[in-house]
């Protein structure tokens, strides 16, 4: 069995890898500020920090398995998918992870997707719609490399981590509002003695920094994940050494999606897991670039034509 650590020949890109520091930077220094606030108001936030605590542990071992639930995936052994199991096999052997475990999700859209805490829990996702949609094999394995290239740069982790503290402004604007429902603040932002006649301002202080801490994280999480997109596309490519087989496939998979040829109950089950997918089902995630998971299909074409001159000029040397 592969041990997990990344192969010698991964090189991310330096540029990538530079505004991806600088977004987890961004957003370390939101929350840095947001606690400041906490603190300064005189709101228990060790409590919520506690409550994200929890709840950023649920997500990072169960949320596989809702993930998987919600798409009714199915996992198949090597005797009930023999070519996807060997497929799979041979690339995580060359990426240099242990096999993940492989399960299947009955739908017409053509996707994958990788979950998992590490990549000893990992799973790997492929729909039906992916099987049967008329790509090669090779396109097939470039997709499969390119959710095994999440596995080896922990992105469920990363994505866990970043989103821990959106958790807590998201937890103090519920706790303001079931408050003001249920019998007023309950004593939030009595600052100094508890007193009354500034609590209200300070209340609202609060609930501003957690609203503007909730928005600005929320759009840099955004960031975060386009990018960790556009490595994954890199890894693929790495894996592979063919880039144009990702990128052809990358357009069959969106030009099946954007024709509306899929039923529309298979896109309501997508819903959960859309940020997962290599390509989003949802045509919606495509509207507003500054909110979407994923980066726009002509940015990850470009980087993979780059990286094709580059292999065919490496190869002409």
């Amino acid at each position: 069995m592969a041990t997990q650590g990344k192969p010698r020949w991964y090189k991310p890109d330096a540029g990538l890898a530079a505004r991806m520091v600088l977004t987890m930077f961004l957003l370390g220094l939101v929350y840095v500020v947001f606690a400041g606030v906490l603190a300064w108001v005189g709101i228990p936030w060790p409590y919520l920090v506690i409550g994200a605590v929890l709840i950023a542990g649920f997500q990072l071992f169960f949320s596989d398995k809702i993930a998987l639930a919600s798409m009714k995936a199915q996992f198949v052994d090597e005797q009930q998918a023999p070519k996807l199991h060997d497929m799979i096999g041979r690339l995580a052997a060359q990426a240099n992870l242990p096999k993940p475990k492989i399960a299947i999700v009955e739908t017409s859209i053509p996707n994958a997707f990788a979950t998992g805490r590490d990549a000893n829990h990992a799973v790997l996702a492929i729909t039906t719609g992916l099987m049967s949609s008329g790509l090669s094999d090779p396109e097939i394995e470039a997709v499969i490399a390119h959710e095994l290239t999440h596995i080896i740069n922990h992105d469920m982790l990363v994505m866990t981590i970043a989103t821990f503290f959106s958790m807590v402004a998201s937890l103090i604007v519920r706790s303001f509002i079931w408050s003001s429902m249920f019998g007023g603040m309950g004593g939030y932002g009595r600052r100094g003695g508890g007193n009354n006649d500034n609590s209200g301002m300070i209340v609202l202080i609060a609930l501003l920094a957690s609203v503007v801490t909730y928005v600005v994280s929320f759009i840099l999480i955004r960031a975060l994940s386009r990018y960790r997109e556009l490595a994954a596309d890199r890894g693929s490519a790495l894996i592979t050494g063919a880039p144009e087989h990702l990128a052809s496939a990358l357009m069959r998979i969106s030009g099946t999606i954007e024709t509306g040829r899929i039923p529309k109950q298979d896109f309501r089950q997508a819903e959960t897991v859309n940020a997962l997918f290599i390509v989003p089902a949802l045509r919606g995630e495509s509207m507003a670039t500054l909110f979407s998971t994923h980066p726009s299909l002509e940015q990850r074409l470009a980087q993979l034509q780059e990286m094709q001159r580059q292999m065919e000029s490496a190869r002409n040397l």
